[in-house]
């Protein structure tokens, strides 16, 4: 029976971390962006977050944020949200859902803690500026 289900890998499709100047916070802060490096557009993307782990001993967790955006055009990115500094320290979970025509595909991206920083950057495909990537 379980052998009957299909699940889709997901390719060409990732999340970057991407430190930009901010004027309401007059610094630099990291943004998520998802991008579609396919020949796909991506239908019905939802993308849900969190950030889990322990700081100093104590274990902390963020409330879940869900993000949906109706369409995803093929070779493009979009700005999902913020990541505040001091979730920095914390494992950053993104659970990503799309379509590409019926057929639904789902991954869980996750920043492991202190990974989103300056030393751990690369380009960015599409975007073409430096970031920290998860596939």
């Amino acid at each position: 029976m379980k052998s009957d289900i299909i699940i889709p890998k997901v390719e060409n499709v990732f999340l970057a971390a991407v430190q930009e100047w901010s004027d309401d916070f007059m610094e630099k802060v990291w943004y998520i962006y998802l991008v579609n490096d396919s020949d796909f557009d991506l239908d019905s993307v939802m993308v849900v977050s969190k950030a889990f782990g322990t700081i100093d001993g104590e274990m902390k967790k963020t409330s879940l944020l869900r993000h949906a955006f109706m369409q995803v055009p093929s070779v493009s990115v979009v700005k999902v949200e913020m990541v505040e500094k001091s979730v920095l320290a914390l494992n950053n979970e993104f659970m990503v859902t799309y379509f590409i025509g019926n057929t639904l595909y789902d991954k869980k991206f996750t920043f492991r803690k202190n990974m989103i920083n300056e030393h751990a950057t690369e380009e960015v495909p599409i975007l073409f500026v430096n970031g920290v990537i998860v596939r």
